[in-house]
């Protein structure tokens, strides 16, 4: 099991930079995962690291991609391997996730972010895509997280099935929409982490190691979820709706649909 300390840490700043760190805080993302925040004389850095070989190939790929298009995300400092430990550096945000002070904002902050999300969206479904399967529809990826939420639902017996069978029902009267869905980019791990908010502003997107491709509506959808979850009003996503300028069917059923497919 990988295992590192502020000594191995200090060594790795001293490699990149020629310089001991003032202080060195690792954040709490989860067992296994190793984020630090490293505080240098003049800059404070963001150091991923991974057991994994290759762990961070799909972070760099699309952190260079979306570096053109003017969105607040990380710029790739160093990248490498150091001690058998893969490591990625990147520039540091001020903020918190959107989650750990969405009791904090105003409604007036909730409006602001909404409409800075929502210009983000707009700008990441701009990017050419490569490699997209000539096969793709927005049909499949509707019943694979079907299919998932399926499974998810036999292996723990949150509920009847049934349900999920409703469901497809609902999605088949909906593919002349689904059928004209492309598959355009959009940020989908923006919910409630990995957003961060500074100032009742957003400040940056953190942790991008894949994106959706499909229906935007997802991440909406997914905030939703989130948001509840934590006990929260839904305000933000009230906004988030307004702002897009959504149809009355993507209002009043897609949106629907993909909140009970997802949660």
């Amino acid at each position: 099991m990988l295992r590192l300390d502020d000594n191995i840490i200090s060594k790795l700043c001293k490699k990149c930079f020629s310089e001991i760190p003032q202080s060195i805080e690792r954040c709490s993302v989860g067992q296994g995962n190793y984020v630090f925040i490293v505080q240098l004389t003049d800059t404070t850095y963001v150091i991923r690291c991974s057991p994994e070989k290759n762990a961070y190939n799909d972070t760099v790929y699309w952190l260079e991609k979306l570096a053109f298009i003017e969105i607040p995300i990380p710029k790739i400092v160093a990248k490498g391997v150091f001690e058998d430990t893969e490591y990625i550096t990147l520039t540091y945000f001020e903020g918190k996730d959107i989650g750990l002070v969405y009791s904090l904002l105003s409604d007036e902050d909730k409006r602001t972010i909404a409409s800075e999300i929502v210009c983000i969206q707009e700008r990441v479904a701009a990017l050419e895509l490569e490699d997209i399967p000539s096969e793709w529809t927005w049909h499949s990826e509707i019943n694979y997280m079907l299919d998932r939420a399926e499974e998810r639902i036999a292996a723990n017996e949150y509920f009847d099935i049934e349900k999920v069978d409703r469901l497809r029902k609902s999605a088949i009267a909906l593919d002349k929409y689904f059928d004209r869905i492309e598959p355009i980019a959009y940020l989908d791990d923006v919910s409630t982490k990995n957003l961060l908010i500074h100032d009742g502003h957003i400040s940056g997107i953190v942790d991008i190691d894949w994106i959706g491709i499909g229906d935007r509506l997802t991440y909406v959808a997914l905030t939703n979820i989130a948001l509840l979850n934590m006990g929260y009003d839904t305000d933000y996503v009230k906004y988030i709706l307004k702002e897009m300028n959504l149809s009355s069917i993507q209002k009043k059923s897609i949106f629907v649909l993909f909140t009970y497919v997802l949660c």
